[in-house]
Order: C-alpha cells, then structure tokens, then sequence
C-alpha cells in the first residue's frame, strides 16, 4: 500500500493514531469532533455550543487549514445543523435559557457564514449580550488603569470627580463635620491636577491578533479590549485581525459587536506579513507600543518576521507578544519561535483578561514588563 493511500485510511477511519503527523491528527480529531460515532448519551453530552461543547472555532479553523474552499462549506453547513445551532437560532425559548458565553460567541463568529439571513439577528444579539456582560467586567479597571495622565505631584481645588483625593480633602473638611448627619461635607475639594496631552503626544497602541482559530477566545477579548480603549482619550488604539490576510478594524471599534461580527476566524497564519502591516501604521516608533497576540505557530516567513521585529524593538517600539489573552492564562504554543522572539529583548507570555490592563498600564509608563509578569507569577517565556 502507498504511504499516500495508507494515510488516507488511516484518516477515514478516524480515532487516535499515533502514526499521523501531527497536522493530520489535528485533522483527524476535526472530523471526528463533528462526524465521530458514539453513543447517545456522547453524543447528547455534544448538543449545544456551549464551554462544555468541542471547541468549534479550533477545529474548523483546521478544517479551513486543510481542505479546500468546497469542502470547507459542506463541514461548516454539517456543523450548523448537527451541533444544534439551527435549533438554537429559531427558538428563543432554547436561546433564552442558553448560557451565553465567550465560547459561544467564538462558535457562532466561526460559523456565522453559513447562518442563513433570518438567524443572524438572533446571532447578534446573542453576542451583544456577551459582549455587555464583558464590557461591565473590564471597561472600568481598563478606563482606571491606563488614565496614566494624572500628575499626583501637583494639586488642584477644582478637580474632576475620578481625581479628587479623598483623604487630602477630608482632612482639610474636618471642622465642617455634621454630627446629626455623621459625615463631612467638603467646602473644599482637593484633587490631582492632569496633564494636558496633545493629540500628538498620545501613545499608539497596536493590536495585532491572530485570528486563527486556536486563539478564538483572544481574539473576542482583544476585540473588547480595543474597544474601551479606543473611547479613552490618552491613547491611540488600532486593531488589527489576521490569519493569510489582514483585517484592519480599527474604523469599527466603536461598535464591538460589528467589530465581532467582522472577525474571520480562519485556518492559516502569516504573522510575517501581520507584522509588517502594523509596522507601516506606526506613525512615532518611540510612542508605540505593539501588542501582537500570537501563538506564535507561523505559516509565513519566521526569519524575515523575526527581522522585522527587531527592526522595530530597535526604533524604540514597546513590543510585547501575548501567547494567549484567555481566562485560563496558558497557550499552546510554537517554543521555538517563541524563544527567539524572547531572545530579541520581546517579553513573550500568556496572560488573562483580568491582567491585561495592569499590563498595558504597565506598558504606557514604559516600566520592565519582565518584572510586572513576574510579580504577577506569569511565566515568561525564556
């Protein structure tokens, strides 16, 4: 038997074999996560697309990595009816009492292609609901975190609310004490001055998110990240979105949702070519900062990848590659590659979204990043 012919039945007939390569195992396990035989109760413990369900946007990212575009449709169509999704979308019984979730909204991104017109509104409103429910968690230690513009060295009498300090007034207050009320009521307010920044001298924040479908969830967080930060006034936020192509979003930022909806989560990567992109958006190296979230398993050119990003270090951008932006806060990842973009001065980490603006605060003042993550207890990759 050929060593061609003997693959593809090792591949037909499906389950763990230790004789595949790796590619076609990942392969192998995207087909029987949709096709797989099983019991009932297996098969019932698969229905639905929620944190329990098979990670849809992975494996048909790999579907798209190595079929063609005609088959590519017909598993996407499968997976649409068969993981109960036509269901879910035409009853809003079963949508209502669905928890919605960021796996959920990877799932539906992944496959929205095949959704037919009439259910696309239920989609949506599904991820408004998710995207909500994130904005609540993280806009406001984001908005905190990086309004860096306060001077705490100077002091004014007519502060903004979020600036005014507290222990400073009240101390000042003391003598208008209302006992039957027991409180103070300030007659003076003493507050941090800010900093006037002009527009020119905002620091860019580039979001460089790969969008294959293993880093589905980062891509939902770093899609909501931009978003709050693009509404603050003391950075410059772009995002951008790849896989073999380049989607930049940042004109949508100011509707997460289509930001979401504009989301391709695909099969292949060309981190390469993403680099060289946001390199040519760079307006002040010196005032850029370069998030690149990535687990670093390039399809493209590493060498000349890893070139262009020494470049860049080397004109004075911060660059910071996140492995992961996940609530687990780990990544599968290439250590090769990883460890040599390490080697160029990058810190190279996985984080979770809770860090993230401690991170990028962290960022801003342009303090060592190596020594936050370790404060922190994140691994570094060395």
């Amino acid at each position: 038997m050929s060593e061609d012919r003997e693959r593809r039945w090792r591949l037909a007939l499906g389950g763990e074999d230790d004789a595949l390569s790796t590619g076609d195992q990942r392969l192998s396990g995207a087909l029987t996560a949709l096709y797989g035989e099983g019991d009932a109760d297996e098969k019932k413990r698969r229905g639905g697309l929620g944190s329990s369900a098979p990670n849809v946007a992975r494996w048909m990212g790999d579907i798209r990595e190595y079929f063609p575009s005609p088959v590519v449709q017909i598993v996407q169509k499968d997976a649409f009816e068969r993981l109960g999704l036509q269901r879910m979308m035409l009853e809003p019984e079963f949508l209502a009492a669905l928890e919605a979730d960021i796996n959920l909204v990877a799932n539906l991104i992944s496959l929205r292609n095949v959704m037919p017109e009439k259910t696309k509104d239920t989609a949506r409103i599904v991820i408004a609901k998710v995207v909500a429910e994130l904005m609540e968690r993280l806009e406001r230690k984001t908005a905190e975190a990086l309004r860096g513009a306060v001077d705490k060295s100077r002091r004014t009498n007519r502060p903004r609310f979020a600036d005014i300090d507290w222990p400073r007034t009240i101390r000042a207050n003391l003598q208008h004490y209302q006992a039957e009320h027991h409180t103070v009521v300030p007659e003076r307010l003493i507050g941090f001055m800010r900093q006037q920044r002009r527009l020119v001298d905002l620091d860019e924040v580039v979001l460089c998110v790969d969008q294959s479908g293993s880093m589905a969830s980062s891509v939902v967080y770093a899609s909501i990240f931009a978003a709050v930060m693009a509404s603050l006034p003391v950075v410059k936020t772009k995002l951008v979105c790849f896989d073999t192509v380049i989607l930049d979003l940042t004109e949508e930022l100011a509707d997460p949702v289509e930001v979401l909806f504009g989301v391709q989560l695909g099969g292949g990567t060309d981190i390469n070519q993403a680099v060289a992109y946001c390199a040519d958006k760079i307006e002040r190296p010196s005032k850029a900062h370069l998030i690149l979230i990535t687990d670093l398993y390039e399809g493209g050119n590493a060498e000349e990848m890893l070139t262009r990003l020494a470049r860049l270090i080397g004109m004075g951008v911060n660059v910071i590659v996140l492995l992961a932006l996940s609530d687990q806060g780990h990544a599968a990842y290439d250590p090769q590659l990883s460890a040599r973009v390490a080697a160029l001065g990058a810190p190279v980490f996985a984080c979770t979204p809770d860090q993230f603006p401690d991170l990028m605060a962290t960022a801003l003042k342009r303090q060592d990043v190596h020594a936050w993550a370790a404060k922190e207890d994140i691994k570094l990759v060395r």
